[in-house]
């Protein structure tokens, strides 16, 4: 068995990356991709690597010689890369095509040497290696029947998203026979090179092929097996977190990124906090049924939108203002109207970290689950030089949760003491609470101008990609000025439409966090049966939980990683005081029993 590597090509979509060298000597993590396919190839027992090089080919040999791993070398000159497609490429390394077994493949790709693996251990002799295909996918897909023979090879003009179900991306490793080659792909690539011309790519020539009778082609769908392609910088950095060298790098690569893991349709994230029964299908349906017009439409300004927002959340007009998520709207009171601020350790990192250490003045709970009450804040902060007082609640990550009630006595006692009082309720919808819970009430807003409620729409409605959140006060002063300080079009076509269509699904958003509030105390029942984890009490859509054994908080979140589950590690907070914590968000009945499964297996 041998490999044939199309290594041409200038990778000119890589920048500064690739202008002194190809594509298959990018460093990812410090090894060459053509190092990582050697030593596969070392692995699995190819005899002879055949290499077409053209750009900057005298690099590539002078790196590798004519062996490298115990591998012989032999190299295909393409003399005139910048003017032609792979297939001239592959053209051009037929003698060899037609010699022996042969793996082909490009050189822009990563994967896990067990990806060869399975293609040789399949006993068919001609096989596409292939995956399901998922949104970061670029290039060819298939389809492919139930035996899976290729039905049909599909390029970008014939693409259709409605048919994404059933397509299969080529993962453009491919496993061919001698007797497959000379017979059928070698004869055609050349009637199709003079035929065509030499600006094509060689998957044409397999669709070809495929119209014979009997083609004797067919397809293997990968099963978890990690691989990647390299076009561009944002698939050097993604690659780069997939192959880290070490479980603490792979975990942090995941961890910083924030978001974005659509990227990664496998992956399960219990990081990252929202509502798992809202929206419903029906709304999603009615923004996709006007996707067209919003994604060509200017949004409305401030005065339309804090107008959809009052209408929602029953608050005045001046009394609200609508953010791009509610990070936007926290960096700018945080930053212009705070002064020192006085809040509970471990807490929502984005509003101490806008302040200087010498303007927080923060309270840590000594009890065991880092709960507290309206008691205990007013018994520390009474004494304490500070203009604001911050309370997320529920808290995050401890799930803390103070009443109703005693936030109406808070609210009293800070505007005698002269602060600013900011509440940030972003979670409370969660709260298996009887009777009022929010503060976002006109009454309560105007008799307490000094009170600020923060709620995120990100997190308890579910719709995290539209980035809204929003902000009331009955300083109006304030509010006014916030406003302005935004952009004018500081949420998109896509949030405004949201809020328009809001209030015809509030019985379902109700429903919702009613579902939703099972679904948390059937998690946590599960989540106590795993012998080395204590759960705390929460009244938010995650749990904070204690290693008591077997892990550490970071050795069990990398250990999940390797899983494809994300969960966070808490135990570097400085207020954690190094206990192994972690933080799990809930999901819905399948992810969470899963999660439980793969704890108990661990």
């Amino acid at each position: 068995m041998q490999a044939v590597i199309l290594a041409a090509g200038m990778g000119k979509r890589l920048g500064e990356y690739t202008k002194e060298n190809t594509k298959c000597m990018l460093e990812v993590n410090g090894i060459k991709l053509i190092d990582r396919a050697m030593e596969s190839f070392s692995k699995v027992g190819v005899s002879r690597v055949v290499m077409v090089v053209g750009y900057m080919r005298d690099k590539v040999k002078a790196y590798l010689g004519n062996e490298c791993q115990g591998v012989r070398i032999e190299y295909v000159d393409n003399e005139i890369y910048d003017k032609t497609n792979n297939i001239y490429s592959l053209y051009l390394a037929k003698d060899y095509l037609i010699e022996e077994d042969t793996l082909l493949l490009e050189s822009d790709l990563i994967f896990e040497p067990c990806v060869l693996t399975r293609l040789l251990d399949d006993k068919y002799p001609n096989i596409a290696l292939v995956d399901k295909y998922e949104s970061w996918m670029d290039g060819t897909v298939v389809t492919l029947d139930d035996d899976n023979h290729i039905t049909r090879f599909i390029d970008k003009e014939e693409f259709k998203y409605k048919e994404i179900k059933d397509y299969y991306k080529t993962v453009n490793i491919y496993k061919f026979s001698k007797e497959f080659l000379s017979q059928y792909y070698v004869p055609f690539l050349e009637a199709y090179s003079k035929a065509l011309g030499n600006n094509e790519y060689y998957e044409q020539v397999l669709k070809v092929i495929l119209h014979l009778k009997h083609a004797p082609l067919k397809a293997l769908p990968l099963d978890g097996e990690t691989w990647y392609e390299i076009d561009d910088l944002q698939d050097l950095d993604i690659a780069s977190g997939m192959f880290a060298n070490t479980d603490e790098e792979h975990y942090m690569a995941y961890i910083c990124r924030y978001g974005g893991y659509w990227r990664y349709p496998q992956m399960l994230d219990y990081c990252y906090l929202v509502n798992p029964y809202f929206p419903p299908q029906r709304l999603t349906d009615e923004i996709k049924a006007s996707f067209d017009t919003l994604i060509r439409e200017y949004p409305s300004g401030m005065k339309v939108n804090s107008l959809l927002a009052s209408k929602n959340f029953g608050v005045k007009e001046d009394y609200i203002v609508v953010g791009n998520g509610a990070a936007e709207l926290i960096k700018a009171l945080m930053e212009g109207y705070v002064g020192t601020l006085g809040n509970v350790l471990p807490t929502f990192e984005e509003y101490p970290n806008r302040l200087a250490k010498e303007h927080l003045v923060q309270y840590i709970p000594e009890t065991e689950d880092f709960h507290y009450t309206a008691e205990d804040l007013r018994n520390y902060f009474g004494d304490k030089d500070i203009d604001t007082l911050l309370l997320i609640n529920p808290d995050n990550p401890s799930g803390n949760y103070i009443s109703y009630d005693e936030l109406l006595e808070l609210i009293q006692w800070t505007k005698e003491k002269g602060m600013r009082f900011v509440v940030d309720e972003s979670f409370v919808d969660f709260a298996n609470v009887d009777g009022e819970y929010s503060l976002l009430d006109n009454s309560i807003l105007e008799t307490n101008p000094h009170l600020f409620v923060v709620k995120s729409i990100s997190k308890s409605y579910g719709v995290p990609g539209l980035r809204l959140g929003i902000m009331a006060s009955g300083d109006t002063e304030v509010i006014a000025r916030m406003k302005k300080d935004v952009a004018i079009w500081n949420i998109n076509s896509f949030g405004e439409f949201y809020m328009q269509i809001y209030e015809k699904y509030k019985n379902n958003y109700e429903e919702g966090c009613r579902l939703f509030r099972e679904e948390r105390n059937l998690f946590r029942q599960e989540l106590e049966q795993v012998p080395y984890i204590k759960v705390f009490d929460s009244q938010a859509n995650y749990f904070l939980c204690e290693i008591t054994g077997k892990f550490k908080s970071r050795e069990l979140a990398m250990k999940l990683l390797r899983k494809n589950i994300l969960i966070k590690d808490c135990g570097g907070k400085a207020a954690m005081k190094g206990r192994n914590l972690i933080r799990l968000a809930v999901r819905n009945r399948k992810d969470n029993s899963y999660l439980v499964e793969q704890l108990k297996a661990l």
